[in-house]
């Protein structure tokens, strides 16, 4: 049985060490009653899969989502949202398996979109009591700097928009052109929310505090952030044409 309010989708590759702690994490916030998760694999070599798999047969309300091969955090959630979609989730929030996101921020974004009239909440690292941890001075630098370029050359007062936690209803997830979106990788988290503000949507920053991955490698590459870079413009211009 899917969830009646709230679909959690975790996306995943060679998170073996990462996975079991945060699904059993995310057990202890949600009301398991009427919400889930959604872990979204794609094709790890590690087994990570496999243990969210073992994981999924013990708990009735977590799901697995097996991609063959690893397209991109953007491809991801797309196939995690269509998911969320089908089983009917109301509210569908996405966030990273590595714990830079706390689950106990879960509730708090959950109840911006439930009672505090927001359509999209994000968790912002860049508003009066949000942070990072763990980060050195060049990637808080290359991760302001981002936010700040997206901000500026978009036109929107969103500080955080590179940000890769969040909480939709379901009707910005019906309204937006989930199937347009090109971004793959994190100008993804960038495209979805210019999109939900083109569409009129209320859009809600609440203050987090990013905490660098306990274990295991970052996914962030060069090339992750050059798309992004390129990404924005181009939004720009289609938007300004009508085309977005």
């Amino acid at each position: 049985m899917g969830p009646s309010r709230a679909l959690v989708c975790v996306p995943t590759y060679n998170e073996r060490d990462n996975v079991e702690a945060l699904v059993r994490a995310l057990g202890e916030v949600i009301d398991t009653t009427r919400d889930g998760v959604l872990v979204i694999d794609d094709g790890s070599p590690d087994g990570t899969g496999e243990i969210a798999d073992r994981l999924a047969a013990e708990l009735s309300w977590l799901d697995v989502l097996h991609r063959s091969r690893k397209e991109g955090i953007g491809k991801a959630y797309l196939a995690g949202f269509e998911q969320a979609l089908e089983t009917g989730a109301q509210l569908v929030l996405e966030m990273d398996c590595d714990f830079s996101h706390d689950p106990q921020d879960v509730p708090r974004l959950i109840a911006m979109c439930e009672e505090g009239g927001a359509d999209l909440a994000l968790g912002s690292r860049w508003v009066a009591g949000g942070g990072t941890e763990n980060w050195g001075l060049v990637r808080r630098v290359i991760s302001r700097g981002g936010s700040l370029y997206a901000r500026v050359v978009l036109g929107v007062g969103i500080r955080d928009l590179t940000g890769g936690f969040k909480c939709f209803r379901r009707t910005v997830l019906e309204t937006i052109d989930l199937d347009a979106i090109a971004a793959r990788g994190y100008g993804f988290q960038i495209e979805g929310t210019y999109r939900a503000l083109r569409a009129g949507f209320r859009v809600v920053e609440i203050p987090i505090v990013f905490v660098d991955r306990r274990v295991g490698e970052s996914k962030m590459s060069g090339a992750i952030v050059l798309e992004a870079m390129r990404q924005v413009p181009v939004l720009r211009w289609r938007a300004l044409r009508g085309n977005l």
